[in-house]
């Protein structure tokens, strides 16, 4: 596997884009009328955490398809961290992977019980359409599109079906892709159309960012799965182990940390290769997709 990145590496590269997202999640999280409850709960489990990379991914996106996108992008990076914040706390529920621990903290069951967690979650993907909504009515329903078809039941929805064993999948190296493509990947690829999308990118631009993301996406689940092999609580801020726990497939057990190392620099290598007709305006994208990839703890 390529050479090992620390962790403060990754969070030099990305805290400018973090600090961003934390400002316009902040400021389109909480609709008027929202319950103070639930807004307590919505905020706990988005706000004060995480590296923001979908959101990362979303400007960096625009800035490599030959723009910086506006409030359309900001609105875009608010949706896709929304979507993905809604898909942990669901993912943490004793139903599913039954964690209690997130970023650090009680998962959000544990804090606020179950039946808010739930409820939580369902605010918060219905509250990223309705961000995308004030895009404009045909970039908003463009972007819409995007983020549904990465995250409904083609795209993240069906990766999870797979990896909770849900519906068949086939054994050996096809299936994990196929479990890692919809869990991880399709979302990350979701987040790169939309940045371009809101540059105006043109066809070419757009396959070239969803290209790289999809290679990025699919190497940063494969890390990912060697992390929770490997990891502890207190560097991952969540609970190693978990994919061994639920009796989940795990690439780095099924196929060993050698040939995962080289399947994520075969991925990394087709990413960068995608973004080549962009040239320099994808820099900062390519480069925080080597980033991402080679965190090791």
């Amino acid at each position: 596997m390529a050479g090992a990145a620390t962790a403060t590496e990754l969070d030099a590269l990305l805290a400018p884009y973090a600090q961003r997202a934390e400002g316009c999640l902040r400021r389109w999280l909480v609709e008027p009328g929202c319950p103070d409850a639930l807004a307590e709960a919505m905020r706990y489990c988005v706000l004060g955490g995480g590296k923001r990379i979908r959101p990362v991914v979303v400007w960096m996106s625009a800035e490599a398809a030959g723009g910086d996108g506006g409030e359309p992008a900001d609105r875009a990076a608010v949706a896709v961290e929304l979507v993905h914040c809604y898909s942990m706390v669901h993912d943490d529920l004793p139903a599913m992977d039954d964690d209690a621990l997130r970023r650090g903290r009680p998962t959000a069951h544990v804090k606020f019980g179950q039946a808010m967690a739930i409820l939580a979650g369902d605010a918060l993907l219905t509250r990223a359409f309705g961000v995308l909504a004030g895009a404009g009515a045909e970039l908003g329903a463009a972007l819409a599109g995007e983020l549904a078809a990465g995250a409904g039941a083609a795209g993240m929805i069906a990766g999870q079906v797979a990896d909770m064993g849900l519906c068949p999948v086939a054994p050996g190296q096809a299936g994990l892709r196929a479990i890692h493509a919809g869990k991880t990947a399709a979302l990350v690829r979701a987040a790169a159309r939309m940045g371009a999308r809101c540059a105006a990118a043109d066809e070419a631009r757009l396959r070239a960012v969803g290209e790289w993301a999809e290679n990025i996406g699919l190497a940063y689940q494969l890390v990912d799965d060697l992390l929770d092999v490997t990891g502890t609580a207190g560097q991952l801020g969540k609970t190693p182990g978990k994919d061994a726990a639920a009796g989940k497939r795990n690439a780095a057990a099924e196929l060993g940390a050698g040939r995962l190392g080289e399947m994520v620099d075969g991925l990394t290598a087709r990413a960068g290769a995608a973004l080549a007709p962009l040239g320099p305006s994808a820099e900062m994208l390519r480069q925080v997709g080597q980033t991402l990839v080679k965190r090791r703890r």
